[in-house]
């Protein structure tokens, strides 16, 4: 694994819609779903309403200046208790750059913003057949077995 010296991990506000734009675009190249993250962009103004909101978390990964990687995230304030959870979302690392530390280094950030907020837990799903993803969780975290649904409206 390579140093992450040369990376910086910026948390995104209402300013950051250039950054936002530019890890869109990598998780639609990582993703291999260009049509999703590309196609229709957001508007400028609705990225800078969802960027202000404090349940939304942008982490971005820079080197030199240039989106590599990043994660987006929601905190979600539970019923049952007074607490929350978050949930991580999408998170994705450019080809080129991958192998080297950096979505550590990005969950890292999170962990460190969960803290500070007095959360109890980070979930996040990943896909059977996704090994990178499935090894890197299995590395920090304690794997559950789950069942997903998409519920159409």
């Amino acid at each position: 694994m390579s140093s992450t010296e040369n990376i910086a991990i910026q948390h995104l506000c209402d300013r950051d819609i250039n950054l936002m734009r530019d890890l869109l675009r990598v998780f639609g190249d990582a993703f291999e779903d260009a049509d999703t993250y590309g196609n229709a962009p957001p508007t400028t103004e609705y990225l800078r309403q969802l960027l202000s909101r404090e349940h939304f978390i942008v982490l971005v990964a820079l080197k030199y200046g240039e989106v590599v990687g990043g994660l987006a995230a929601y905190e979600l304030q539970k019923f049952e208790r007074e607490r929350s959870e978050i949930y991580m979302y999408d998170l994705a690392v450019s080809a080129a750059h991958r192998r080297q530390g950096i979505a550590t280094k990005l969950i890292d950030e999170l962990k460190t913003i969960a803290r500070t907020r007095g959360v109890y837990v980070i979930f996040v799903q990943a896909d059977y057949g996704d090994t990178p993803a499935i090894e890197l969780y299995t590395k920090m975290g304690v794997r559950e077995e789950v069942l997903h649904f998409d519920i159409g409206v």
